[in-house]
């Protein structure tokens, strides 16, 4: 006989081993009838109660009998106690909101509502930083002053106004140039030029340095790259791809508010409107023509 027949037939009295231990274990319940013979003391001690007969007469209950009775007896106790009947509560369908969120769902949801909230942030940061001003300042509309007190500023500049809250220069415009200034210019500037001044903005569009005035020269000459304007902002020399760019400008009686908002391209090469030429050595060689 092989070794694995042994190993099966092993097994398989196990198995019925089991099945019988099982089988024994489960008949021996309290509910089963009581097996075995009682001693003849314990007979006696156990003829105590007694139970009546159809005649009347009373009979020894047996040992069997007073078992039973103690097991029914131990099991009625052993029975849960009701307790007092309640009115049934209304039922109230559970939010699925609530109970339907995993953790993953949570953590997403966290998630996206940081990078919205981080988002959201951030635009409004954009949109505060590229929408103009209205309070004053630059980006806004500057009341500047009467004309006549502009130009006086102009004279004690010698030729130059600066207003560092608008980030620009007015200087004068002649009169006898507005004709050939009607040709070139758009009404918001030409509305400054008709009062005799013009706001131009202090940036160079060559790369944008800061454009100081040459009081030798009466030109606006960079110190970056040699870029030269005459005083109405237009290219005289210089890499400087065009004229210096201007604000539109209002007139209200005698009154000029340049609004810095709105900065509108200068003046393409070759635009020479005033005629003005250097009044005397460059603050900045090199600039050429």
């Amino acid at each position: 006989m092989s070794t694995t027949t042994i190993v099966a037939i092993a097994g398989l009295v196990l198995v019925v081993l089991a099945g019988v231990l099982l089988f024994a274990t489960a008949r021996r319940r309290d509910t089963d009838v009581v097996s075995g013979v009682m001693s003849s003391e314990t007979a006696r001690r156990d003829r105590g109660p007694v139970a009546l007969s159809e005649t009347g007469e009373e009979t020894p209950l047996t040992g069997r009998e007073v078992e039973l009775a103690a097991v029914a007896a131990r099991r009625e106790a052993e029975k849960p106690v009701r307790g007092t009947e309640r009115a049934p509560v209304a039922w109230v369908p559970p939010d699925e909101e609530t109970i339907g969120v995993t953790r993953r769902q949570f953590f997403n949801r966290s998630i996206v509502a940081t990078f919205a909230f981080g988002l959201s942030g951030f635009g409004a940061a954009m949109l505060a930083f590229i929408w103009p001003s209205n309070t004053g300042g630059f980006g806004a509309k500057i009341n500047v002053g009467s004309i006549d007190d502009i130009k006086t500023k102009i004279s004690e500049g010698d030729g130059f106004a600066y207003y560092p809250e608008g980030r620009m220069w007015i200087t004068e415009y002649p009169d006898e140039a507005l004709g050939k200034a009607e040709a070139v210019y758009s009404p918001p500037e030409l509305a400054g030029m008709e009062a005799g001044v013009v706001a131009l903005y202090q940036k160079c569009p060559h790369l944008g340095c800061r454009v100081p005035s040459c009081v030798s020269s009466q030109w606006f000459e960079c110190g970056c790259h040699g870029s030269q304007y005459n005083q109405a902002g237009e290219k005289k020399g210089g890499p400087a791809p065009r004229g210096m760019d201007r604000f539109a400008m209002e007139v209200s009686g005698n009154s000029l508010t340049v609004d810095t908002g709105t900065i509108i391209n200068g003046p393409p090469i070759g635009t020479n409107t005033t005629g003005q030429e250097a009044e005397g050595p460059h603050c900045v060689s090199g600039g050429g023509h």
